[in-house]
């Protein structure tokens, strides 16, 4: 019994010495495929904000750039009388300034208000380039969460529906619909957020891009209303 006693005592003392087998991790790609067919449209959103974002951002920054030094050459051409230059480096120059201020060179020797209409209608024309698709970012921001609860609901159903066929309850049986509806929520919120976030600092670059231009139609029209040399 003794020897017995001494046996028990050491394999228990083993086995709490050996650590437990850890279990299986999951990777973010399994995650995903757990999530279902309504991670395909989730996808398909997320695949196209990114996109979206990273063109308007680039596009955008492109056109905030303002070289001082181009306006300052325009104001001392058309000081000095020579417009057909600075119409050729407008035309040289790609950004939204430069187009605009194209325009209101190509009207001189009409009215100020003539003028005056048609850069602020070039002007309105380049600010909705800037805005162009991003409405999309804001309706991708609201339907990507409903996306997810679509997910949510159909991993309750699959819960309910397994429970039926198997007339028990087990966890076995709800991971598999728990899965489906905690990724997909999850999934659906990011991608809305993502969205979200990209659409309001979007929209917050092109009102300054706006304010630069509305600033410079105005010294343009009050340029043009001083004496040459």
């Amino acid at each position: 019994m003794l020897l017995l006693q001494i046996v028990t005592d050491t394999a228990t003392k083993i086995a709490a010495a050996v650590p437990a087998t850890p279990p299986p991790s999951i990777n973010l790609l399994d995650m995903i495929m757990k999530g279902g067919w309504v991670m395909v449209p989730i996808g398909f959103l997320s695949v196209v904000s990114i996109f979206l974002i990273i063109e308007r951002y680039l596009t955008i920054s492109k056109a905030a750039k303002v070289d001082t030094s181009f306006m300052n050459n325009i104001r001392s051409l058309l000081l000095d009388g020579k417009t057909d230059t600075a119409l050729t480096m407008c035309r040289s120059t790609n950004s939204p300034i430069a187009r605009m201020l194209e325009k209101g060179i190509k009207r001189l020797g009409h009215p100020i208000k003539d003028i005056e209409s048609a850069v602020e209608d070039v002007g309105r024309l380049e600010i909705y380039k800037l805005e162009k698709n991003m409405a999309y970012l804001g309706i991708i921001s609201g339907i990507a969460p409903m996306f997810g609860f679509v997910g949510t609901i159909s991993g309750v159903i699959k819960i309910f529906y397994n429970i039926s066929l198997a007339d028990n309850i087990s966890i076995g049986l709800i991971a598999g619909g728990l899965y489906e509806k905690m990724v997909t929520s999850a999934a659906g919120l990011v991608v809305g957020i993502i969205a979200h976030i990209g659409f309001h600092l979007l929209n917050a670059m092109v009102d300054r891009v706006s304010y630069q231009i509305e600033s410079t139609a105005v010294d343009f029209i009050d340029l043009i209303q001083e004496p040459t040399k």
